[in-house]
């Protein structure tokens, strides 16, 4: 079975963390039996954010330029298809359109060489609206994976988002959704009639856990340090009195870094931070397994693949009650803490009972690994998600290729 997986976020050389997810999904797809093949958007115009600074400016331009058209990752043939699009912020929920004519073009040199059998998009914009008129000229079995943002965020305020994310998800034979909350809210958004199913993304288990540091040591792990993950509220639980000797690793980069630094100057805990910036997959793993707990309480958060790797490196997790994401792992999982949102407080308390007693805390996290093990492995997101591919397939009355 030929699957070409359509992707905006997925890892290029100047940004290896962003959208791992959906390349580790590619690759338990290939070994559960299918030939997959991926078509990443790559939008040449550096965000604008690094206008503010001449250096990050250039830094991102060399970035762009250094990224091949082709490239080969773990055995996954990749094209990275470039389109041009007016900024983020004001034209998001339109970008499907302007990428359509770049991305058709792709999809059928590819056919041509490389007879596709199923088109599997992750997120319904700007991914599936610009195969959507594609797929269906050509007939082609149509998956779409829906990860949050289609139906958090900014993108359904307005009428004509929402408008094309219900289109793209009318269209899909299967739309494929992160948690029950997800599809709960995809189904709401497609009406009736839409073909929604759960699988959920999974976590490497490393076989080798590396020492963990001397000082208790909290993390947070999050590719963009955003306002929705709520760095502050983990930072403003480090001055609890009861955490005073308590270290924190910030895994990941974004824009509320420079404020939160400017934050923690003013609280007096910059001593007690280490920002490592934005790391490879591999690196950003090895150090969430040096630390102790994980600390990640963020609002409408759809999933949390951070959560499952974090349990499966052994690190127990704090988050936040009444969240679709964290609340379903913590029904699937020993591990997870859940702490109101917007809460220092609460997070402080979380975070001292789990690090004031080591043997407990220890029981715990080999208890989170063995249920990230058995609940959200890459192997069992394969096989789903191949299932869902096969399932497609037949709905279409198609053989594979």
């Amino acid at each position: 079975m030929n699957v070409c997986v359509v992707a905006e976020y997925y890892p290029r050389r100047r940004d290896p963390a962003t959208g791992v997810w959906a390349h580790e999904q590619a690759l338990a797809a290939r070994d559960a039996g299918a030939d997959v093949r991926v078509l990443a958007l790559e939008r040449p115009i550096p965000p604008i954010r690094a206008l503010r600074s001449p250096g990050a400016f250039v830094a991102s331009l060399r970035g762009i330029a250094a990224q091949p058209r082709h490239e080969e990752r773990d055995g996954i043939g990749v094209e990275y298809v470039r389109f041009l699009a007016p900024p983020r912020e004001r034209s998001y929920a339109s970008w499907g359109v302007w990428a359509r004519r770049a991305l058709e073009r792709a999809l059928t040199r590819l056919e041509r060489a490389w007879p596709i059998d199923v088109v599997h998009a992750h997120y319904a914009v700007p991914a599936g609206a610009a195969v959507r008129e594609w797929v269906d000229a050509h007939e082609k079995p149509f998956v779409v994976s829906i990860h949050g943002s289609d139906v958090y965020a900014r993108l359904l305020a307005t009428s004509k988002g929402r408008t094309e994310v219900a289109a793209v998800l009318r269209a899909a034979d299967i739309v494929l959704c992160n948690s029950r909350e997800t599809r709960r809210r995809a189904a709401e958004v497609a009406g009736s009639g839409a073909h929604v199913r759960v699988v959920h993304l999974g976590a490497r288990m490393p076989s080798e856990l590396p020492e963990k540091h001397a000082r208790p040591t909290i993390a947070t792990l999050a590719a963009d340090a955003v306002a929705r993950k709520r760095h502050e509220d983990v930072l403003r639980a480090l001055g609890d009195e009861r955490l005073r000797d308590a270290g924190w690793v910030v895994i990941g980069d974004g824009p509320e870094r420079p404020r939160l630094e400017r934050l923690a100057g003013e609280l007096g805990l910059e001593g007690r931070i280490r920002w490592t910036g934005r790391l490879d997959h591999e690196r950003a793993l090895r150090e969430l397994a040096r630390c102790h707990v994980m600390a990640l309480p963020s609002v409408d958060e759809a999933f949390g693949v951070a959560y499952v790797e974090a349990l499966a490196c052994g690190v127990p997790v704090v988050a936040t009650r009444g969240e679709g994401g964290p609340e379903e792992i913590a029904e699937l999982v020993e591990g997870v803490s859940l702490v109101p949102a917007r809460n220092p407080g609460a997070l402080a308390d979380a975070l001292s009972d789990l690090l004031s007693d080591p043997v407990e805390l220890e029981r715990v996290a080999t208890a989170a690994r063995t249920g990230a093990e058995t609940h959200f492995s890459w192997r069992r997101t394969g096989t789903e998600t191949v299932r869902a591919y096969e399932d497609a397939l037949q709905m279409s009355g198609k053989p594979a290729a």
